[in-house]
């Protein structure tokens, strides 16, 4: 069934992606697989993942180091907007999708490909942030989905391979689905399948148990220019080294971990567990400094702003027009979100302990009970009866005859 002559194929090298070289060859008539993997500072080493795509049918095997990308202009965006998908997960593996989608767009492009391709089934988010995300970036490009198509067991998947020199796993396989990158790792299936099993120590490798953790907290001041993290107790650090940083600072004391029921966009529940130590610190630390620098109505406003972001990130909608409206309003919020918060992180938790900003809007001489206080005490009683006059009519309706 010759769907493209030329595909780009988004390559983990796992044995899905690797299936899909020769599968796409034989079943569908593509005549020329290009696979590219995206370093996103998953700590892999990709050398040995482009030589197994070669060895499987691959005509090319591209590696991208996107690393840098994926925190400015990704992750540092979800820091600005707070986001958490249902106030719970920072959206750390649905953050890589759309930038992985961009450099398949651009592969196609420069390769004169006429398709791209993914390993994706049919039961999860990530189909569909790749296909609505590559749909935006170039309509004219056919998107490919072996795995959602093909129908095969696992079993019978890694024998499929191994008729075209792919090598089955040589160890037990994890009974876990993992996905990893800087920001973080999430982990599903096998024992978690069951709500009520709690996770074993075993699927954690970003935070500490807590029984391992210190016994003295750890300070850590967190400088944040126009919403964006720039510095660690006072050093100016790039974006890749700071989120490395306070990524072991969160993870050694234990803090980072989510164990949630999560709704996916194709309707089913999902137990999800995920790690996201540094990128959790960040957004609490974000949002404390815009308590103390935002006006009441725009931090009321921007929640939210922030829930639907957050849902547009995980439904796969980074770059559609409503995502691009909301960036311009998070955008222009953040021009006085610059300063310093100091957190506590112990025994499991990351507590913002102290703020300051030349920004601030907090005014001591207003807000104390000490004999400095400025505030007119006398207009308060003028304030409340304005305020409350809604109310107050509306009650002496109720009561009349």
């Amino acid at each position: 069934m010759g769907r493209a002559k030329k595909v780009v194929l988004a390559y983990s090298g796992g044995v899905d992606t690797s299936v899909c070289i020769p599968y796409l060859k034989q079943e569908w008539g593509v005549e020329s697989v290009i696979t590219l993997a995206a370093d996103l500072g998953q700590g892999d080493e990709l050398g040995p993942i482009q030589q197994k795509a070669l060895l499987a049918g691959a005509e090319e095997s591209l590696v991208a180091d996107a690393t840098t990308s994926f925190i400015k202009d990704y992750a540092f965006p979800g820091i600005q907007a707070n986001a958490l998908y249902e106030n719970r997960y920072p959206l750390s593996t649905a953050l890589a999708r759309p930038l992985i989608a961009k450099l398949l767009v651009e592969a196609a492009e420069r390769y004169g490909a006429d398709a791209v391709a993914h390993g994706c089934t049919g039961k999860g988010n990530d189909q569909v942030r790749f296909d609505v995300s590559i749909a935006a970036l170039n309509p004219n490009l056919k998107v490919l989905a072996p795995a959602r198509e093909w129908g095969m067991s696992r079993e019978e998947t890694i024998a499929y391979g191994e008729r075209f020199g792919i090598p089955s796993p040589v160890k037990k396989s994890s009974p876990y689905s993992i996905d990893t990158n800087l920001l973080g790792r999430s982990i599903e299936a096998g024992p978690l399948e069951d709500p009520w099993t709690e996770a074993e120590e075993e699927v954690f490798a970003l935070t500490a148990a807590i029984a391992l953790t210190p016994n003295e907290p750890e300070y850590v001041e967190i400088g944040f220019e126009r919403g964006l993290p720039t510095s660690l107790n006072g050093e100016a650090l790039e974006p890749v080294e700071l989120i490395t940083r306070i990524n072991d600072v969160a993870g050694r004391h234990g803090f980072g971990r989510i164990d949630m029921m999560e709704n996916r966009l194709v309707g089913i529940k999902s137990r999800e567990i995920y790690e996201a130590p540094g990128l959790l610190a960040l957004i609490q630390a974000h949002r404390d400094l815009e308590s103390l620098t935002l006006t009441a109505d725009v931090s009321h406003y921007k929640r939210g702003i922030e829930e639907t972001y957050s849902q547009l990130i995980y439904n796969g909608l980074w770059y559609s027009p409503l995502k691009q409206g909301l960036d311009a309003f998070i955008q222009q919020t953040q021009e006085r979100v610059t300063g310093t918060v100091r957190m506590k992180f112990f025994k499991g938790t990351a507590t913002p302990v102290g703020r300051r900003s030349l920004s601030s809007l907090y005014t001591p001489t207003l807000a104390t009970y000490g004999s400095d206080d400025t505030f007119d005490h006398k207009a308060a009683e003028g304030f409340i009866y304005v305020w409350g006059l809604p109310t107050r009519v509306w009650s002496q309706k109720l009561r009349e005859p």
